[in-house]
């Protein structure tokens, strides 16, 4: 989260010189920082939106981006933003296209433009169980749904600073794991399309993360972590 220097520019010295062929980076435009580093307005136009692919283009040394998210704030109508990202698509700059922070009326108008691969929302353990119906609708349509804060849940940026319920913590003790990793766990336990990003900065963190991927919760551990899913706001 250095606000002078980007994930990308992190990547490309790390992975750059050549990218293996079968790597995949998903980006993300609309978020914009100003030249001192601070956020500034969403970029929401044809031209700002253009800009912004050709600037992690350019940070990640690549001749075009595998996946680019178009993140929305509101829910005005974003035919002429995902059009823009489209056109690029077109010309070969962009090879698949998602959207950030999305209701159903926007994936339905992005996807009378152009396919749309992936939907990154905000979801987890208690966090926006009115999206039930919207991510099964994903996995349905083929798309990925991929969640961010499926650990942090409602503390966001923050980080998971409320206490956990004695629910969830007798899961993970039950499989002696964190609570994180459990919310995690359940996350991709919610169809085959599911995927998650949590962020950290502890490599100890990022292999319990991976290490999640791997855990299998029983039919009573998901029926006690989707009743607290639907009664916790």
């Amino acid at each position: 989260f250095s606000p002078l220097r980007s994930a990308n520019e992190l990547i490309n010295s790390a992975l750059g010189g050549p990218y293996p062929e079968d790597l995949v980076i998903a980006t993300k435009v609309g978020p914009a920082r100003d030249a001192s580093g601070a956020w500034a307005e969403h970029a929401r136009t044809p031209e700002a939106l253009r800009a912004q692919v050709e600037e992690n283009l350019r940070q990640l040394g690549r001749d075009h981006l595998d996946v680019v998210n178009l993140r929305i704030v509101g829910t005005d109508s974003i035919a002429e933003r995902f059009g823009a990202l489209a056109e690029l698509r077109e010309a070969g700059l962009i090879r698949h296209l998602g959207l950030s922070n999305v209701t159903p009326d926007h994936l339905a108008e992005a996807r009378a433009i152009a396919p749309v691969v992936c939907v990154q929302n905000m979801y987890g353990i208690g966090v926006r169980p009115e999206y039930e119906a919207f991510v099964r609708h994903c996995g349905e349509q083929g798309i990925a749904f991929v969640p961010f804060y499926a650990i942090a849940a409602a503390g966001g940026q923050g980080g998971a600073t409320a206490p956990e319920s004695p629910e969830l913590l007798a899961v993970a003790e039950a499989h002696g794991v964190s609570p994180a990793q459990i919310r995690i766990a359940w996350t991709l336990h919610q169809g085959a399309h599911l995927l998650a990003i949590p962020g950290t900065g502890d490599p100890a963190h990022l292999t319990a993360n991976v290490a999640a991927g791997s855990l299998r919760l029983t039919p009573e551990d998901l029926a006690t972590l989707d009743g607290l899913h639907r009664t916790r706001r």
